[in-house]
């Protein structure tokens, strides 16, 4: 029989926390009250301020997570909570618990996998010009690649459907974890939205754990693994045409001599062209191939995703219908 939600939703509240105890008290009692019924999860990652006891008093159920990094903790949610909804936050403060109930509510009525929270002024807040410029810039970048899906990929305030959850292959391990999920959802062309939400400034007494450099070449370091993975025949296409290229820019002196005097007196800048002109015709060659094997991933991914049970609405309702319950009610 198809598992039914009737007009509650089971919803789990994920919030990754290291070092937020300043605020993660008063984001747990907002999420409680913003959805009495919600189930709230705090996975801590090695913090040493107290956060987990805040946490803990504030009402949540609180588990640490000792591999450091926002992408260990998502993925250790991810496997360890079933619910039917899943909202992660932040617990620095900056996303108002209150918002979680539209996020729901687009969610369930776009009938999507995945709804962004998309920041509201991030760019003119981004607590450091540095983030602000790196936003727009991999923004930009992402669309580039990956599509238009999305406008601000680094939001970590989103809602997604149980069948997202348990499809999502994480495996990043820091905060490049959002750009993964962005990936994911354009890779298999999953149902998403985006909702604009008020980005708010960290109280005094919390601060960032980004740090613009460093983060940002993870951050770009994912970018090339994704677009390998995903994009394989873009990627080593690209990379094929630049040694295509110094290739033909080695060889053109050569040519025009032996063609003007039948002589090749530059016989190593002849052999590097050649040997150049051979990688990228490998390179290129490998990015057919691997196209077409990620291509077959992306399909078993598809086929897996399919297999699990999607919410949708009925008379206001909402239940979970699976595959085996279609062939039921068929026969």
């Amino acid at each position: 029989m198809a598992r039914s939600f009737s007009d509650s939703p089971d919803i789990a509240v994920l919030l990754p926390c290291y070092n937020e105890a300043a605020t993660v008290g008063s984001v747990v009692r907002g999420f409680r009250a913003a959805l009495p019924d919600a189930h709230i999860h705090v996975y801590d990652n090695n913090s040493t301020d107290g956060t987990a006891l805040h946490a803990m008093l504030a009402g949540a159920h609180v588990v640490r997570e000792r591999r450091q990094g926002k992408g260990h903790v998502v993925r250790r949610m991810f496997a360890d909570i079933d619910a039917d909804i899943y909202i992660i936050a932040d617990g620095d403060g900056t996303y108002a618990p209150e918002d979680a109930e539209e996020l729901v509510r687009t969610l369930l009525t776009e009938r999507a996998d995945m709804v962004v929270g998309t920041r509201r002024g991030v760019h003119d807040d981004a607590g450091r010009q540095g983030h602000a410029f790196g936003n727009r810039l991999f923004n930009i970048l992402y669309r580039a690649i990956f599509g238009p899906d999305f406008t601000d990929i680094f939001s970590g305030y989103r809602a997604f459907s149980r069948r997202f959850v348990k499809s999502f292959p994480a495996v990043s391990g820091g905060f490049e974890i959002e750009t993964e999920m962005s990936v994911h959802a354009s890779r298999l062309k999953l149902p998403v939205s985006e909702l604009e939400l008020h980005y708010g400034r960290r109280p005094e007494g919390s601060h960032s754990k980004l740090s613009t450099f460093r983060d940002g070449g993870k951050i770009l370091w994912m970018f090339a693994m994704l677009m390998k993975e995903t994009r394989p025949f873009a990627f080593f296409g690209t990379i094929s045409a630049l040694f295509m290229l110094a290739s033909l820019g080695f060889m053109g002196p050569v040519l025009a001599e032996y063609f003007a005097t039948g002589l090749v007196s530059r016989m190593p800048t002849w052999v590097l062209s050649t040997a150049l002109a051979m990688i990228s015709i490998m390179l290129f060659t490998a990015g057919v191939i691997l196209d077409s094997v990620a291509r077959a991933r992306a399909e078993q991914l598809r086929i897996h995703y399919m297999s699990l049970a999607a919410p949708v609405s009925v008379k206001g309702k909402t239940s979970a219908i699976t595959p085996d319950d279609k062939k039921a009610d068929a026969a």
